[in-house]
């Protein structure tokens, strides 16, 4: 092993390390505001750049996803990881479902239509796709598991943030078509419920107008 390679194995334990660290409630008030903050400031963000996370930082936020609300521990959700020359096979991918689907309703995809499919995942240099693994079970039915999915994937965007990237929640019609579920291996009674486009975003993130919760909760007591 050259010294550099050593350097690159030590900086991304470190990068792992520094990514999980603990949080307890005993932590200041401060830390709280400035948290819920920064949650607050999230954004997505779309068209993205080198560089992407490290293997070990996205390790570090697919942990991070993993401790989505569970009910019964099923873990009903997979992460794949696409980068690389694997986003053109993605690409094929989209484009096959994106074919199969005009052919059912009559139609013929142009030369633009299907540039524009088979490029959609060089939008980012990483692509994180979240699927559902839904399991029988008769104390958590399949729409609980669809929601653990769902907050796994906000987890993992958040982590993400936490690691100095932006990201954009992608899904679009194709991402259920056979020839995508096919590609990821999800059964039939599975979605595909993310793809999570991750990068450096060339942009500053623009700030969020306050929301106004008002018409959102009803408090009773």
């Amino acid at each position: 092993m050259t010294m550099t390679e050593s350097n690159n194995d030590d900086n991304a334990k470190n990068d792992k390390k520094l990514a999980v660290k603990n949080v307890t409630a005993t932590d200041s008030p401060l830390a709280a505001e400035t948290l819920i903050g920064w949650i607050n400031s999230r954004r997505s963000m779309g068209n993205l750049d080198a560089p992407a996370p490290t293997r070990a930082q996205i390790e570090a936020a697919i942990e991070c996803a993993a401790t989505a609300p569970d009910h019964k521990k099923l873990n009903p959700w997979r992460f794949i990881v696409t980068q690389g020359k694997a986003r053109h096979q993605l690409g094929q991918a989209l484009l096959e479902a994106a074919q199969e689907k005009a052919a059912q309703e009559g139609e013929v995809l142009s030369e633009k239509d299907i540039k524009k499919t088979q490029s959609m995942p060089l939008r980012a240099p990483l692509i994180i796709t979240v699927v559902t693994k839904i399991q029988a079970h008769k104390k958590v039915p399949p729409f609980e598991q669809m929601l653990s999915a769902g907050a796994a994937v906000q987890n993992l965007i958040l982590a993400l943030k936490a690691q100095g990237f932006s990201t954009v929640w992608r899904t679009g019609l194709l991402c259920n078509e056979p020839a995508v579920k096919a590609y990821f291996d999800v059964g039939s009674d599975d979605y595909v419920t993310a793809f999570v486009y991750t990068g450096t975003s060339p942009k500053n993130e623009p700030t969020r107008k306050p929301i106004d919760i008002e018409p959102l909760v009803r408090f009773e007591s």
